[in-house]
């Protein structure tokens, strides 16, 4: 499950434009079938707000972005 994946470049866009927690928001509905909390909501806003804002300023806009992605549960075993 990934809630978001896209160039950096339109990762930026999306974030400028306001638009980052609605897209990830829509996609998290489509997945679960119920909205996430509004403080999670207003979490995507405000950190990747910053994020993007370090893309922009690196210039990193040619790389792609996943966002919320779940790494598929697996059992370690250890050897002793």
């Amino acid at each position: 499950m990934r809630l978001y994946a896209g160039s950096s470049g339109q990762f930026v866009e999306d974030t400028v434009l306001n638009q980052i927690a609605g897209k990830l928001k829509n996609a998290f509905f489509s997945y679960y079938r119920y909205n996430p909390p509004q403080a999670e909501v207003n979490s995507w806003q405000n950190s990747l707000r910053a994020m993007a804002g370090i893309l922009q300023y690196g210039d990193l806009l040619d790389h792609g972005v996943m966002l919320e992605y779940q790494l598929p549960l697996t059992r370690i075993s250890h050897r002793l």
